[in-house]
């Protein structure tokens, strides 16, 4: 039964289930106690970080900078 509870543990924290939820799933009066016993099972935060910067700037697409008016030929 024990190593269910982990199993169970590991797959909601792989899936990016919070810590405060899993607490509760897990019947933990404290999130920290779930932390402390788990924090091992949790995947690294690099891709989700990448993700969050790639979504923030408009997905994956490269630029080197700032867009600008397109070129008319005409100078001002």
């Amino acid at each position: 039964m024990h190593a269910l509870r982990h199993f169970y543990a590991s797959v909601l924290l792989d899936a990016g289930e919070s810590i405060k939820a899993l607490s509760e799933y897990l019947g933990h009066a404290d999130p920290a106690f779930t932390l402390r016993t788990y924090t091992h099972l949790m995947p690294s935060s690099d891709s989700r970080t990448r993700s969050a910067v790639d979504a923030l700037f408009g997905g994956s697409s490269r630029s080197d900078g700032p867009s600008t008016a397109p070129d008319t030929g005409k100078e001002a």
